[in-house]
């Protein structure tokens, strides 16, 4: 391995930039020449390469947002559009790629690798839904962003008798959402994964009014329905004044968390470690705080469960 590249797909994390930093300081360190890809597969097929020393990623380690900047491509997604991705590699005489995104980033570079690009991937998602790992890079931060907003409309719900109906990010995955409404004391979360039972949630609206709660709160991920579907759907609030937030893009951005800093500097340095090792196809993560490698294919092909424990404690410490 004496070139390696790097980039970034799909939706931006916090803490892209660290796993960049990690990537090209870690080569480097190997003796390896590293180049940045920016604009994720539309500047790979593009050729928009560019030399990365240790100074140049000097400085990102705390920025939110990714410096390669990111795209999603549908011409990559057709065979020309990837023959022109490897004659690109090729002409830049890249012998290993780094993709740092989520499963449909890792789709297509196990593509790449299956046309015999030495390709490793590394989970970045706010969702946290990548099969393989514990944690994906930008989701402690995001979780942590989300939580301060919800806190700040625990106040004014409690000031004024209100049902605030929260909508978090989470396509597919309720993650980010489970875990706001545990770690928010929210009475009610609504995920991908639940069935939903509107008559059950007006019920436990009711039984909150009859305990005394002067406020209430739903974290609903959007992945399930939007906020405002699930207001329009509650005929029967139990008698609270119910208002919609939606969170949106904020939840994206902002300076990454300790916690995620330093998982993606330690997955961008594994990542290095293992194509100098002359594998590909795979992508890195952290299972039980160890660090893992597992086949590409692994982040679409298994559902990442919830944890059934949490979705109790919702229920259960909501009385």
């Amino acid at each position: 391995m004496k070139r390696i590249a790097v980039l970034t797909s799909g939706g931006d994390a916090p803490g892209m930039n660290a796993a960049i930093r990690a990537v090209t300081r870690s080569a480097i360190y190997d003796k390896a020449e590293v180049y940045g890809v920016f604009q994720g597969y539309e500047g790979l097929m593009d050729g928009a390469f560019q030399r990365l020393e240790p100074r140049d990623v000097g400085g990102i380690i705390h920025r939110g947002g990714t410096i390669l900047r990111t795209a999603r491509s549908e011409r990559f997604r057709t065979d020309e559009g990837l023959a022109d991705a490897v004659a690109s590699l090729e002409r830049h005489s890249i012998d290993g790629l780094v993709v740092i995104g989520g499963d449909g980033s890792f789709k297509g570079a196990y593509e790449l690798h299956n046309l015999g690009v030495p390709v490793v991937g590394v989970p970045g998602t706010i969702d946290n839904d990548v099969a393989g790992t514990d944690e994906t890079i930008g989701y402690d931060t995001a979780l942590n962003t989300a939580l301060e907003a919800v806190k700040k409309l625990r106040d004014t719900a409690s000031s004024h008798d209100r049902l605030f109906i929260v909508e978090v990010m989470g396509r597919e995955a309720g993650f980010l959402a489970l875990n706001v409404a545990v770690a928010s004391g929210a009475e009610f979360v609504v995920v991908p994964e639940r069935k939903f039972d509107v008559g059950f949630l007006c019920d436990r609206l009711h039984q909150s009014r009859k305990a005394g709660k002067q406020h209430s709160l739903i974290v609903v991920a959007e992945g399930a329905m939007s906020a405002v579907e699930l207001k329009d759907r509650l005929k029967d609030t139990g008698g609270y004044d119910a208002r919609v937030t939606v969170l949106g893009y904020i939840q994206r951005g902002g300076s990454p968390t300790s916690f995620d800093t330093i998982l993606a500097s330690r997955m961008g340095a594994f990542a290095v470690d293992r194509l100098m090792e002359g594998e590909s196809g795979i992508m890195v993560g952290t299972v039980c705080h160890e660090m893992v490698a597992a086949p590409l294919s692994r982040s679409w092909e298994g559902r990442k469960p919830l944890n059934p424990e949490l979705i109790e404690l919702v229920d259960r410490l909501s009385i």
